[in-house]
């Protein structure tokens, strides 16, 4: 009987963490226990004993542990794990830790959660939802976007653009609406869900780009200027990072920048960088006109300092430079939005361009990573949400009206199941949607949950979307009527 009893409060111990030395009376009581019950030799109960004090003892004096086990382990451990690059450091120190560190301590404070605000919208955010939103909204024919146009209507474009749909972010001292982390994803949501297409011009403007890295890094001569056009829609941003060699590592990408001097709109003498890049699945970049880069910057000639290799570097290059090309669309899964590749070939541009001028050489991968956090926590969450409501509203109503046997096929216990699964992952997804829109509302920075929720709502939309069309079937894959 003590076996069993010994067995629970060493399961105990371990579910609530007791310390070592607890640990280790539990396991003294149980070698006296075992003497006890049982017919043990002299010679035994010493053996048993000395292995005891041997392993024991040694366990909880800190210094004799850390040398004895803890170095060795850890020197074995640190030759088999791969080692850290610079960008890969820059992103594990980019961002805060919120409540997904309760969840990893193995200890979860529910109390923290459930004392978070409730995300609400303020009278103006919901007025632009039930007005320009539904507006906007109401101007979408995504088979004629799709299908026929391949884009937005020119109508579509310019409403988007007097209405600020390209500027949620952007302050109002530089004309933009300057909305919340909420409000910024239900728009994103409402929009995606009555046209993919849409939901991705809009939401990428507002994400990582152009406009977000000006705010938080920009000179005041950068925001002023760009700012503001990029709030009347004047200037249509992309970012340009990814490319066809090494994806989005960027210490890996072979695009380049060298400071030198040379001639820049007339002017000649002009201290710069010369750029050669080939970037691709760069949204609107067919239709932007102020390009993001982002490159790994040189000084062979020290122009600037004694240090040839000055790292991962930020800058905004105008459309019409003399070497920018944009290439053809790219029409990711058939969608139209705007997507395209960007190539540049002996680009000058001055070292005004650099986002948040010289100061900020050498820092675009920390920027990045700094920034990364809206992108992950707004713009993907947001659309895959809208495609699981989607999926779960209108799978529903098909299966209440589609029969077989006289029967609707909602009520055959198949169709029940992946119907409950539909429901569910779509609740679960709008509920991380909405609490991680409340940490960076609260000002946090939640550079970790951020990407837990990217990944895990997207997953589930993957999963959405699979089931839907299992119980749509044929009807499911007809593009026509």
């Amino acid at each position: 009987m003590w076996i069993p009893l010994f067995i629970f409060i060493i399961l105990l111990s371990a579910y609530l963490r007791l310390p070592l030395v607890v640990w280790s009376l539990f396991l003294a009581a149980g070698l006296i226990g075992y003497q006890v019950f049982s017919d043990t030799e002299t010679s035994q109960s010493y053996l048993m004993w000395t292995v005891f004090a041997a392993i024991v003892i040694p366990l909880n004096i800190k210094s004799i542990r850390r040398n004895l086990f803890g170095k060795p382990v850890y020197m074995v451990m640190k030759k088999l794990m791969p080692t850290i690059s610079q960008t890969e450091q820059e992103a594990l120190d980019a961002g805060d830790v919120w409540w997904e560190a309760e969840l990893f301590s193995g200890k979860p404070d529910f109390n923290f959660l459930k004392k978070l605000p409730k995300p609400v919208l303020t009278d103006e955010e919901q007025a632009f939802i039930d007005g320009p939103v539904e507006q906007f909204c109401n101007m979408l024919d995504d088979w004629q976007i799709t299908h026929v146009d391949y884009d937005l209507t020119p109508e579509a474009w310019q409403f988007a653009k007097d209405n600020g749909f390209f500027s949620l972010i952007i302050p109002k001292q530089y004309g933009g609406l300057d909305y919340s982390a909420y409000a910024h994803s239900q728009i994103v949501m409402k929009i995606g869900s009555r046209s993919g297409s849409a939901g991705v011009t809009v939401m990428v403007p507002n994400s990582l780009g152009p406009g977000k890295l000006l705010m938080t890094y920009g000179t005041e001569e950068q925001k002023d200027y760009y700012l503001p056009r990029l709030a009347k829609g004047i200037e249509i941003p992309c970012f340009a990072l990814t490319g066809p060699d090494a994806g989005s590592d960027a210490g890996a990408m072979p695009d380049t920048g060298v400071i030198c001097r040379g001639s820049y709109e007339g002017k000649d003498d002009v201290l710069g960088i010369r750029l050669n890049f080939s970037k691709r699945y760069i949204t609107l970049a067919p239709v932007a006109t102020i390009l993001g880069i982002a490159f790994k910057l040189t000084d062979p000639d020290h122009l600037l300092s004694d240090k040839e290799d000055r790292g991962i570097t930020l800058a905004l290059i105008k459309r019409e430079t003399e070497g920018v090309e944009i290439g053809q669309r790219h029409f990711p899964a058939n969608h139209a939005f705007m997507n395209g590749p960007v190539r540049g070939k002996d680009v000058f541009i001055p070292l005004e361009s650099i986002i948040g001028g010289v100061d900020y050489v050498g820092k675009g991968w920390a920027m990045l990573m700094e920034c990364l956090g809206d992108g992950r926590a707004i713009s993907l969450p947001a659309l895959g949400t809208a495609s699981g409501k989607m999926g779960s509203r209108y799978t529903g109503a098909y299966a209440r009206i589609r029969q077989q046997f006289h029967t609707p096929i909602g009520y055959f216990e198949g169709v029940e199941e992946a119907l409950t699964e539909v429901a569910g992952q779509a609740y679960a997804m709008d509920a991380a949607r909405s609490l991680v829109t409340v940490a960076l509302d609260g000002g946090a920075v939640p550079s970790v949950i951020s990407a837990i929720v990217k990944q895990q709502v997207m997953e589930r939309m993957r999963r959405v979307i699979n089931l839907s069309m299992d119980i749509h079937g044929g009807h499911g894959i007809c593009m026509g009527p």
